[in-house]
């Protein structure tokens, strides 16, 4: 007597409980670290697929494909919370958040179509140096001696990437700059809003606001993307949607401390996938200023999980970063 065939779809099942029981079994800042490295490398094949696209098409009507594939995505799933999913107790800051994702998210584009990606990676860096002063200006935070030599630090890196004064520094490396101003804006505009506004419904303004703003541009310089164009927008819109997942669940599951640094391997990931597609590697100066910025923004996020213990997570920026 034979011994039947064996049921492929249990042993799928099989195999799925034991790559649960194997994650379970991690600490949360084991699967917070593992999150986040996925999430860094989807971000860098992100941005290389930005740059691609953009010498052949405008960064607007890119932008536009950035935000309609996950807002396609994301309606369904915040229908089904029911009734009141879309409500908003503050729509003028809505509307500003919008605004300022908005104009970080065209910034960065541009400069991604400017200077190399490991470029424009390092200078990304900056976007929680630039809040922490933001911070204490507009929302009267307190910073001590601590903080503020790691700000002064970060920016010392900064100026270490863009090399004023020399042939080094370029248009584009201001605009990357000029992002990162501008989601640090944009980061305290949400830090205001998830005092009163879930996560969600803030993704879906944000998201709904800037695909109207995109539109009339993206038309203006609308190019029809050929097949390959139009996969790999597509792929970016998708990309953009899981980093954007895997950087929220790192967040949760793991301490700001534990997957900060993990974030660093987005500048490994950006020069290895720049150098193969582009022949493009950041010099030496772009390495180490993108370490000392790094390094104090991995500082001031422990000083303010040392001080502010019970305080919500901080989040990364969406675009420079996912």
């Amino acid at each position: 007597m034979t011994n039947p065939d064996p049921d492929p779809n249990q042993n799928s099942s099989q195999r799925n409980l034991r790559i649960a029981q194997t994650w379970h079994r991690l600490s949360p800042n084991a699967r917070g670290m593992l999150l986040m490295a996925v999430f860094a490398c989807l971000v860098a094949l992100l941005h290389v697929i930005v740059r691609r696209l953009s010498q052949e098409l405008h960064p607007m009507e890119i932008a536009f494909f950035r935000t309609i594939i996950p807002l396609v995505i994301l309606v369904p799933m915040l229908m089904r919370q029911g009734e009141g999913w879309w409500r908003t107790t503050r729509p003028g800051l809505q509307f500003i958040r919008g605004i300022l994702g908005g104009a970080a998210m065209v910034t960065w584009f541009y400069s991604l179509s400017m200077i190399p990606v490991g470029d424009a990676t390092a200078l990304s860096f900056s976007v929680v140096i630039f809040t922490s002063l933001g911070a204490v200006f507009f929302l009267r935070e307190k910073m001590g001696p601590r903080r503020w030599m790691a700000v002064l630090i970060g920016l010392i890196g900064t100026l270490i990437i863009l090399r004023p004064g020399t042939e080094a520094m370029q248009l584009g490396a201001l605009v990357a700059l000029a992002s990162s101003v501008c989601w640090s804006a944009t980061l305290l505009v949400v830090k205001v809003l998830t005092r009163t506004e879930s996560g969600m419904t803030i993704v879906f303004y944000s998201s709904m606001y800037f695909t109207m703003f995109a539109a009339v541009p993206a038309y203006y310089y609308w190019i029809w993307p050929t097949p390959e164009q139009l996969a790999l927008l597509i792929l970016m819109g998708l990309m953009a949607l899981v980093a954007h997942l895997a950087m929220a669940r790192a967040m949760k599951e793991a301490e700001a401390t534990a997957i900060m640094p993990v974030d660093f391997t987005r500048l490994l990931w950006a020069a290895a996938a720049g150098y193969l597609w582009f022949g493009e590697f950041p010099d030496f100066w772009t390495w180490a200023g993108g370490a000392v910025v790094f390094a104090s923004t991995i500082y001031i996020t422990y000083r303010e999980s040392q001080i502010k213990p019970v305080a919500p997570k901080p989040t990364i920026p969406s675009e420079q970063a996912g």
